[in-house]
């Protein structure tokens, strides 16, 4: 197999982004102790961290017994629900602080970021656990369209969430970034994009191992590889927005080929030349910030009960 000219497919302004990125982040991080590897993201984090738009405002509270941040920029007419990435065991409130405040600010919406409990202290399905428990205060605080969102491992959970409470009315879609859904590591994307700036092959079994106890996947979890449901019928509205020099790209695409074949509605977005962890670039990289723009007007779409990429199929 040729490995990808990643010379050419990535542009001059995302191979900045990546170097910055490793010069706080070191390529083989994911072999330190988890203390080391937490210090190293948040201070990778707070060095990406933009502060928040004009008028935003978070306030911290607990939702279903799970330390949540929510922000609001004005009368909010829906909610949007963001589960942090980090492979399951780095990450948090701080990590996506701007993120989160920049969703709000754009699309006008409450957005809660919750702070799931973390691997390997807390193996699966303590995130999970966290994240639907924290999602169904949300909606009980929060009457209204609600709207689920995460990148990386988030998105894992927030598909995850989506599954587990499909056919709640209020739920009216979900945007998933960049999203592990527990595709076939031998197959696709895995070996095509293994040795991929940012994120690879190895790091992705790593954090697998990590998440689970005896460090296989457990077959035929939903909540764990959403990937392997059982369904897709129910699903709410779905966008997928994969990076295409990511290990994890085929992911997108074969979840949303699974909603569409049982009648659902998905779209799935195959950024080029963007790399895993392509949101922390979206002030400095022209392609990542036209992505996080598509991103935030479908939140905005969805969370209006709008449709934005044309008629489910019949």
């Amino acid at each position: 197999m040729t490995p990808p000219d990643y010379a050419n497919l990535i542009d001059a302004e995302t191979w900045a982004f990546i170097r910055e990125t490793e010069s706080y982040y070191p390529p083989e991080t994911a072999t330190y102790p988890i203390a080391k590897q937490r210090e190293i993201y948040d201070t990778m984090c707070r060095a990406f961290f933009k502060g928040y738009p004009e008028g935003v405002t978070a306030t911290n509270r607990a939702l279903g017994g799970v330390a949540c941040r929510v922000y609001e920029a004005s009368i909010p007419t829906a909610t949007v629900i963001y589960f942090h990435g980090g492979g399951f065991v780095v990450g948090g409130l701080e990590s996506h602080d701007d993120v989160c405040a920049e969703i709000c600010k754009a699309t006008g919406f409450r957005v809660v970021a919750v702070d799931y409990r973390l691997c390997p202290e807390h193996k699966h399905p303590a995130a999970f656990a966290d994240s639907l428990s924290a999602t169904r205060a949300v909606l009980q605080a929060f009457p209204g369209p609600l709207v689920l969102a995460g990148d990386s491992a988030g998105g894992n959970l927030a598909a995850a969430v989506a599954f587990a409470t499909r056919g709640t009315p209020a739920i009216q879609g979900q945007v998933l970034i960049y999203p592990g859904l527990g595709g076939d590591p031998d197959r696709g994307s895995y070996m095509i994009h293994a040795n991929a700036p940012m994120l690879t092959r190895a790091d992705v079994l790593f954090y697998v191992t990590t998440r689970f106890e005896g460090g296989e996947e457990p077959a035929d979890d939903p909540s764990a590889a959403p990937l392997w449901a059982p369904t897709f019928a129910g699903l709410p509205a779905t966008l997928v927005v994969s990076a295409e020099c990511d290990p994890l790209c085929d992911d997108g695409r074969a979840y949303c080929s699974l909603i569409e074949a049982e009648g659902g509605r998905a779209h799935w977005l195959r950024e080029p030349g963007l790399v895993h962890g392509y949101l922390r670039a979206r002030h400095s990289v022209l392609r990542a910030r036209d992505s996080f723009a598509r991103i935030t007007a479908a939140i905005a779409a969805l969370g209006r009960g709008e449709w934005p990429y044309g008629k489910a199929p019949q």
